[in-house]
């Protein structure tokens, strides 16, 4: 929570690794054992002695830069920034802060700028920059949903950054806001490298649970959540046991209140930790004294509560006055350095367009000419593919037609020789027959030769037919045997007769027949069809 609203920031969110990185920054094989080890020693130390801590860490970041390696340079002053911010001298912790932007910027991580953003959220929001805080908390979310739509991160990362605006909205006093986070922060949760435990998503439930009035559920989860807290990390015991404290308070368990806001002075004593969080327990320790009517206790806490709150806080204190007017140096640097490199390719810049303008000209016109070439060129291609199709579209017409009045030619010479073929037949059948009635004046043995010799044979006349017609309509013929394999020699010969569009007294004659057998014949050959009456035969038969 702000200043002005009573409460003091908590610097857990600020002060925990977060896990991009140490995704990033210990992962490096490149790092060399000494360094590590001094960084790993000055952690073990920095809540006995942060002094030393820092003398350890200063050592590793000198000789980080010295061989080049950015990561772990970044590693000892994030390190710094923990020691100096658990000693509430934000000035310190601010002016290293802006030296990692500076290391970060130059090695183009996007893991650990999405952590530097997160962190200077953080530190904006300790000092009442609330829009400022919120916009590098949500410049650090964007980059990390940006890393999971790419599938370089999964999507439980998230946890961290809703676990931050959690946190800041819980220190605003705005319980419904950080509830929502909170959700998502469980939506999001997987046990993956570096996560939020489990235990420090449960405080704030419980905190959050407290501010509905259900004390009793929120109680519970304190005592479920305080084991690990003080296995892990007992010094965040000096915000769990206040906010404790606090609901005790709220049902009026004065004693156990007091209980636990002296014990959250002790963690903060025991650890040096969380020393900026102590002015709202003496605030918390005042007000309750005021109720239960210990006066001079009151007054007590409340001038050491003014104290603190004067030393961390106010402007004041002259290592946290660089603060209160909080500078972004990283910003106005890289700006600086923008305007002299633009300086710099100016003129040269002016030169190179006049350059580029005018190959630009030449390009553009280069262009236009091979554009016009080559529409006209298109154009000549397309003109002449039109007319070979047309030319081919007209040759296969003409093709078409001749080979249609070549076939209805034969047609026609096959018809007229068939007709012939009948007319020889009948006058060799009248011949015959007057041979017979005249033969008392011929001999027998000649009359029999002459008969024989001139013997009408109909089968040989329509073999003799068959094959000239089948020559002629060969695709007819195929078409109308695929078509219906069980007609008979004799459905086959009317269907050939009909498409030379015979009589059926003509048919008749040729086939030695009465009429009435043919019709016979063609109605049965509907049958075998399947035609309907109202299909015409010789239509349907002229059409195949």
């Amino acid at each position: 929570m702000f200043r002005n609203q009573k409460t003091y920031p908590s610097l857990v969110i600020f002060w925990l690794y977060c896990f991009f990185f140490l995704r990033v920054g210990h992962t490096q094989d490149s790092i060399d054992r000494p360094l590590l080890d001094a960084v790993g020693t000055a952690k073990v130390i920095r809540y006995q002695n942060p002094d030393s801590s820092v003398i350890l860490l200063q050592e590793a970041y000198n000789e980080s830069i010295s061989v080049g390696d950015t990561l772990q340079a970044i590693n000892a002053l994030l390190e710094m920034t923990d020691v100096y911010g658990h000693q509430a001298n934000y000035a310190k912790s601010y002016d290293y802060f802006w030296d990692v932007l500076f290391l970060s910027d130059n090695i183009k991580n996007d893991s650990l700028r999405a952590i530097i953003y997160y962190r200077l959220g953080r530190m904006y929001s300790f000092y009442k920059r609330r829009e400022d805080a919120f916009k590098y908390l949500q410049t650090s979310l964007d980059i990390n949903k940006n890393l999971v739509s790419k599938g370089k991160m999964d999507k439980a990362y998230l946890v961290q950054n809703y676990y931050a605006f959690c946190n800041t909205y819980r220190e605003l006093d705005e319980p419904k806001t950080a509830k929502i986070y909170l959700d998502s922060c469980f939506a999001y949760y997987k046990n993956v490298p570096g996560q939020v435990n489990m235990a420090s998503l449960k405080f704030e439930k419980a905190f959050i649970l407290g501010q509905e009035g259900k004390t009793s559920e929120a109680l519970q989860i304190m005592k479920e959540v305080e084991p690990w807290f003080l296995e892990n990390l007992p010094s965040y015991l000096v915000l769990v046991y206040t906010y404790w404290g606090d609901m005790f308070r709220s049902v009026s368990n004065f004693q156990e209140s007091e209980s636990y806001y002296n014990k959250a002075l002790e963690i903060s004593d025991t650890y040096n930790s969380h020393i900026d969080f102590t002015p709202l327990v003496y605030e918390r320790l005042s007000d309750l004294y005021l109720k239960t009517g210990d006066y001079q206790n009151a007054f007590e806490n409340q001038r050491v509560a003014k104290n603190l709150d004067a030393q961390f806080f106010d402007s004041r204190s002259e290592r946290n006055k660089p603060l209160l007017e909080i500078k972004d140096e990283f910003r106005r640097e890289k700006e600086r350095q923008e305007k002299l490199i633009q300086q710099q390719r100016l003129e040269q810049l002016e030169q190179e367009d006049k350059i580029s303008l005018l190959q630009r000209i030449i390009l553009l016109g280069s262009l236009i000419f091979l554009i016009i070439i080559g529409l006209i060129y298109v154009k000549h291609l397309r003109s002449k593919h039109k007319a070979e199709k047309q030319l081919i579209r007209r040759n296969k017409e003409l093709e078409i037609q001749k080979a249609e009045e070549l076939l209805e030619l034969k047609n026609k010479e096959l018809a007229t020789s068939a007709l012939q073929l009948v007319e020889k037949d009948e006058f060799l059948q009248m011949l015959k027959d007057k041979l017979k009635k005249n033969g008392e004046s011929v001999k027998a043995s000649e009359l029999n030769q002459v008969l024989k010799s001139i013997s009408v044979s109909n089968t040989n006349n329509w073999e003799e037919f068959k094959l000239r017609f089948t020559a002629v309509n060969e695709k007819f013929y195929k078409e109308l045997i695929q078509r219906y394999p069980k007609l008979t020699q004799s459905d086959q010969k009317i269907c050939a007769l009909i498409k030379l569009n015979f009589s059926s007294k003509d048919m008749a004659r040729l086939l030695g027949i009465s009429v009435e057998s043919v019709h016979t014949t063609r109605y049965r050959l509907r049958k075998k069809m399947g035609l309907d009456r109202s299909i015409n035969l010789e239509e349907y038969i002229a059409s195949m």
